[in-house]
């Protein structure tokens, strides 16, 4: 009876994932590979049409688009991230400060973005207090482009990116910086040479966190952007949605699950054969 323990333990997290994983994915799957109807939906009828319009360049110019954007708030997110996780980890109110970077949890995403829109708008704060101070002589157009949607994108995977990092740093020892310092080394080198290896991991989740929901992110262009920021989830919406074509929207989805899984196991194993190179030298 023992032996059994496990797997009943199993059963219920194996259900879950058959449930809201397996089979979701199953389903874009198969719908890929089918024809479009005519009035939406699809017909049983096996056909390759919907991979084909992957190629389209309209579809091409907005992946572009769409892997710029979220490589460009990775980017800076974890150039934030990063001396904010390390001063959290030194410091003595690190309790309070988690708590800070946790709070934005407890409100709702959409919520949030909204209170972005009244900070950005064109009668929002940020514009009134620029007209009051004189600095611009109209207002200025923050919203409604792909400089907003990096913003809002920053703001919302920066705590992803922190924990994390806070999380390698807490378990990094420090007297390793100080003895690069006694052999010569300066702060930078210290740093970039014996910190940054050593916290790898902690990097590798952070740039996993932020980049592969932001790729695939549909409320914050659909709220914030313009058309120059239209994403993939806004495309996989709209065929959804408005030409009803659910073959290609599936063919999308598709495509870029099985891109995402590529490209998180090639960066994870250039991680570990980088981190592997760095011990044995």
């Amino acid at each position: 009876m023992r032996k059994n323990v496990g797997a009943l333990y199993a059963f219920p997290l194996g259900i879950w994932i058959t449930l809201f994983f397996v089979l979701p994915i199953t389903v874009i799957g198969v719908y890929s590979f089918l024809a479009r109807g005519l009035y939406g939906g699809v017909v049983l009828r096996f056909s390759f049409e919907a991979y084909r319009e992957l190629f389209n360049a309209s579809l091409l110019h907005t992946a572009f688009t769409t892997f710029c954007l979220a490589a460009t708030a990775t980017v800076i997110t974890l150039g934030l991230a990063l001396p904010a996780a390390y001063y959290i980890a030194c410091s003595s109110h690190r309790n309070t400060l988690l708590m800070l970077v946790i709070i934005p949890f407890w409100t709702n995403f959409l919520i949030r973005i909204y209170a972005w829109i009244a900070i950005l708008g064109n009668n929002g704060f940020l514009n009134s207090l620029l007209l009051r101070t004189g600095l611009v002589p109209a207002y200025a157009h923050f919203l409604y482009n792909k400089y907003a949607v990096v913003i809002v994108l920053m703001y919302t995977y920066l705590p992803y990116a922190v924990l994390p990092l806070y999380s390698a740093i807490e378990k990094f020892d420090f007297s390793l910086l100080e003895a690069a310092r006694d052999l010569g080394a300066t702060k930078s080198q210290a740093l970039f040479r014996v910190l940054i290896p050593n916290i790898r991991a902690g990097i590798t989740t952070a740039v996993l966190f932020t980049f592969i929901p932001a790729f695939g992110q549909y409320a914050v262009p659909q709220l914030v952007g313009g058309r120059d920021s239209y994403m993939l989830g806004t495309v996989i919406a709209r065929e959804l949605t408005v030409s009803r074509n659910w073959p290609l929207a599936s063919a999308i989805a598709a495509a870029l699950t099985v891109l995402t899984t590529l490209s998180v196991l090639a960066f994870m194993r250039f991680n570990r054969s980088t981190g592997e190179a760095i011990r044995e030298g």
